[in-house]
């Protein structure tokens, strides 16, 4: 349906500013922010493939630019604004974890981490590096891995840790299947990491399972 068919009251800008962008559904917030579809396809139709294209805002969102640029009408423009929208909510969710201690924002840590890793159709390790004051100074993904799994070398990560002089760090990663409860596999690997960093005086704080729309600490489950 062409948005110049719909009642001025149900086109999503117009919708947005009667009724605030919360009553937009995410078809109609990707269309506001591409503006205009393709010839034959109205924005609205072009917003619903590319949602059931990469799985929903997230993962179009998080796409990497070479399979945005193979989408008909998604041109470098479009892939900027989207790269853009990224960038903008992981700014405004990690600014406060680098201006206070990380134990006082933990639902910011947790909704930069579903930002950052939710979603993802293969799985990847993450660390959060901390200073003394257990501030952020600086979110990295340390390995990525297949749809099931990853290979972390502690090795490699206390060589970051020594890299950003780091006095503690938040360890995650996610589960591609959705379901965050950590495995025993998890566990032996939090002990493994715990042990290397504490060669250099670094504290392990936590450990996060991350899925699409929630995280499991295992710290919070008494696993650490």
């Amino acid at each position: 349906m062409l948005l110049d068919t719909l009642p001025q009251s149900c086109r999503p800008r117009e919708k947005l500013l009667n009724h605030g962008a919360q009553a937009l559904s995410e078809v109609e917030l990707l269309a506001l922010l591409l503006r205009t579809g393709t010839v034959g396809r109205s924005v609205l139709q072009m917003a619903e493939e590319l949602l059931q294209q990469f799985g929903g805002l997230g993962g179009l969102l998080k796409a990497p630019r070479a399979e945005l640029a193979r989408v008909k009408g998604l041109g470098p423009a479009k892939q900027a604004e989207l790269q853009a929208v990224l960038e903008i909510a992981r700014r405004v969710l990690t600014t406060p974890l680098t201006e206070r201690p990380i134990l006082r924002e933990a639902q910011a840590v947790e909704d930069l981490l579903r930002l950052q890793m939710g979603g993802l159709g293969h799985e990847i390790f993450a660390v959060l590096f901390l200073d003394s004051q257990l501030r952020l100074i600086q979110f990295e993904e340390v390995f990525r891995g297949t749809l099931t799994q990853t290979a972390v070398y502690p090795r490699e990560i206390v060589q970051r840790a020594l890299h950003h002089r780091a006095a503690a760090v938040v360890l995650a990663h996610n589960h591609p299947s959705g379901v965050t409860e950590p495995s025993s596999a998890d566990i032996q690997l939090t002990q493994r990491l715990s042990a290397a960093l504490a060669l250099i005086d670094v504290r392990v704080l936590d450990h996060f399972v991350v899925g699409q729309s929630a995280c499991a600490s295992m710290a919070q489950r008494g696993l650490m």
